[in-house]
């Protein structure tokens, strides 16, 4: 029997079909289930992740795990094997079995084989399911009775099952604490069993007594047993174990601290580092100054780039969280040392200028988050200390092509336009900066400093005017040729010229740019400079360049949604011409605008297909029209209440009445 009618079900379906297909699909790998051939039922069973990711429905994905469970009670242990994968590879879907009981029924089966890899595949199969069924006792009991086997595969797997139960159930968790720890205690555990059982303590955190009885094994682990592989797994769990349960944070952080100063050994600084950086991302709260500053000291000394770059990913961290406060103001409590003369002030502005870029790379960063981070006073020379490390590292980077060189540079940039924004005094040289080195720079690099030009632009608008006329030089000479990186040049360009131009483009902009985009550029290109132009605003271009762009397409689809962005393009533009306190011109513009929203909305009606029915667009042009009828309405609302009384008879009624609320007519008593 050919599976290939249920991969064409995989692979071909249509949104009108999908009850149909689904269920036409399961049949055909049931049938591939109960084929004799051990082939065509691994086959099938490799096919039903395919499944459930296509058609992700609760009854489907309940009737197709019964099947593999009746597959995996019956068939060999390749085909467990293989239900095991499946089941690992769909762990998303499992919260949808509907008969959990008789799933896992059919599976637990197996754990009496006296098959022990047929016993270790169930176990891995028991772990793999401990979201859904984290409190089963029978379950738990057979992974402790596991755990005394003298089957090496079957005890492994009793460890992958014992630790995914742990992190799902309390119970389970407290009750093989105890046994855990005495097997890693145990003279007659091997040593690479141990390795294996430690990792499991990293779950104990359910309560504060487990978790203390878990870090003081781990304690003694790290203090009795000093080889590499044994210091490497306990500090790591040691670590994980204070980041699920937020305990002993200080304690660890000088645990791993002091192995990172006073070890020789590489590997161990290495997981220091790393583990390290879990704990900044954790709970960088926690971080005292002296923590701190072991790590600045470490990097100053250390003689191994790799390492150093691992120290200053730790700080960089650091330094955008509130450590980096911590540092400084007990720092300028304790002592009356400037901030630009700390260690990590040192640190910072000795790697901005490491020959290896991405040392250099968080040098910046460390040195722009500690200018934004630091008091008012006495920061005068560490600003433009930043601002020089920062421009030498875009020099450097910007007329350079490889990718690492393009990933410093998004870095360097990003820091930038952070500084920037809350440093605002310092824009104008850093724009002009950036300006005069995109006509230097590579293709690629120039799409960045674009990106990082609009940035500026948006957060400092009063900068829009200067870079104007640069923007659009640059763009006359920029495309020469077709290739993506042009293309994309041409659309980051004039992105940056439509922030900078703040809605209003000129006529010579439209003309620079519409001239560019006949000659070199393609109709996505295209396409994409008038999605930017509607983003920022610049309704009446990105209209001009939606309609010459629709007798361009090669369906009728296609034609109706340009031509619906078109007249959504128009509406806007209506509306963007109305003037404040104009109430009758705001009524007509309104009303100009709604009717190409209803043309917009007709086209874009026509655009839909069975497979792209666009219901999000048009239900939220419809929130767009009933939200402009309504200020429509609130407006004539607003005009009939003044003139009702008319004026010159208010203040009549008012006197006549003797309540001179009532010279507001109606509107009072409603």
């Amino acid at each position: 029997m050919s599976l290939s009618t249920a991969r064409s079900f995989l692979s071909e379906a249509c949104y009108g079909e999908q009850e149909l297909d689904a269920n036409s699909a399961l049949m055909e790998l049931d049938k591939g289930l109960r084929s004799g051939k051990l082939g065509e039922q691994c086959e099938a069973v490799v096919l039903f992740p395919k499944l459930f990711q296509k058609y992700p429905f609760p009854i489907l994905i309940n009737s197709a795990f019964l099947k593999l469970a009746d597959i995996f009670r019956l068939g060999n242990n390749f085909l467990r094997l293989c239900v095991l994968k499946v089941t690992q590879q769909s762990e998303k879907h499992l919260e949808k079995i509907l008969n959990v009981d008789e799933f896992v029924k059919r599976v637990f089966s197996v754990i009496h084989s006296n098959d022990p890899v047929a016993r270790a595949i169930t176990l891995r199969m028991l772990g793999s399911l401990a979201s859904i069924i984290p409190e089963r006792k029978n379950a738990h009991h057979s992974i402790r009775q596991s755990l005394d086997s003298h089957d090496n595969v079957e005890v492994e797997a009793a460890i992958f099952a014992a630790a995914s139960f742990s992190a799902q159930s309390k119970d389970f968790a407290a009750g093989i604490c105890n046994k855990v720890s005495e097997m890693i205690q145990g003279l007659d555990t091997p040593v690479d069993l141990k390795l294996k059982l430690i990792p499991m303590l990293q779950h104990m955190h359910h309560d504060a007594s487990l978790a203390s009885s878990s870090r003081e094994l781990l304690q003694h682990l790290v203090n009795s047993y000093p080889s590499t592989p044994m210091v490497i797994v306990s500090l790591h769990t040691f670590t994980q174990l204070a980041a699920f349960s937020l305990i002993d944070i200080p304690k660890q952080l000088q645990l791993l601290l002091q192995y990172l100063r006073d070890d020789p050994r590489k590997a161990v600084k290495r997981l220091a580092i790393n583990d390290l950086k879990l704990l900044a991302k954790k709970a960088p709260h926690l971080w005292i100054r002296e923590n701190t500053q072991t790590l600045c000291e470490c990097a100053l000394t250390i003689p191994y780039n790799s390492l150093k770059l691992g120290m200053l990913a730790v700080l960089s961290t650091l330094s955008g969280t509130i450590a980096i406060k911590q540092y400084f103001s007990n720092a300028a409590a304790g002592s009356s040392i400037l901030p630009r003369l700390t260690d990590l002030v040192k640190l910072a502005q000795e790697c901005c200028y490491h020959s290896n870029l991405s040392v250099a790379a968080h040098g910046v960063v460390v040195l722009s988050n500690i200018a934004i981070s630091c008091p008012e006073k006495d920061i005068v020379q560490l600003e433009q200390d930043t601002v020089l490390g920062v421009e030498s590292l875009l020099m450097l980077c910007s007329q350079d092509s490889s990718p690492s060189a393009q990933t410093t540079l998004k870095t360097a940039l990003t820091s930038l336009v952070k500084l920037l924004k809350n440093r605002p005094h310092l824009s104008q040289s850093a724009v002009e900066f950036l300006l005069g080195q995109l006509h230097l720079s590579c293709h690629s690099s120039r799409v960045h400093m674009c990106h990082a030009l609009s940035a500026i632009a948006t957060h400092l608008p009063v900068l829009g005017d200067g870079m104007l006329g640069d923007l659009v030089d640059l763009y006359r000479v920029a495309g020469h040729t077709s290739t993506g990186e042009q293309q994309e040049l041409l659309v980051s360009l004039a992105t940056v010229i439509f922030v900078a131009s703040q809605s209003s483009l000129s006529l010579e902009v439209k003309t620079v740019i519409k001239q560019q985009l006949e000659n070199v550029a393609n109709g996505w290109t295209v396409y994409r400079i008038a999605r930017q132009a509607s983003r920022m605003g610049c309704h009446e271009f990105s209209s001009e360049l939606y309609q010459c762009l629709r007798t361009r397409v090669a369906s009728e689809h296609f034609y109706f949604w340009l031509n619906s962005l078109k007249e959504f393009s128009q509406a806007e533009q209506c509306l963007s011409l109305v003037e404040e306190g104009d109430y009758s011109g705001a009524m007509s513009a309104i009303a100009e605008a709604l009717r190409s929203y209803q043309k917009g909305i007709a086209s874009l009606t026509a655009a839909s297909t069975p497979l792209s029915p666009l219901t999000f667009q048009c239900e939220f042009i419809k929130l767009r029209i009933d939200t402009l009828q309504a200020l429509s309405q609130l407006i004539c609302t607003c005009n009939s209440l003044k003139t009702s009384p008319p004026p010159a008879i208010a203040a009549t009624i008012a006197l006549t009445s003797g309540d001179d609320v009532q010279r507001c007519g109606r509107i009072s008593v409603q």
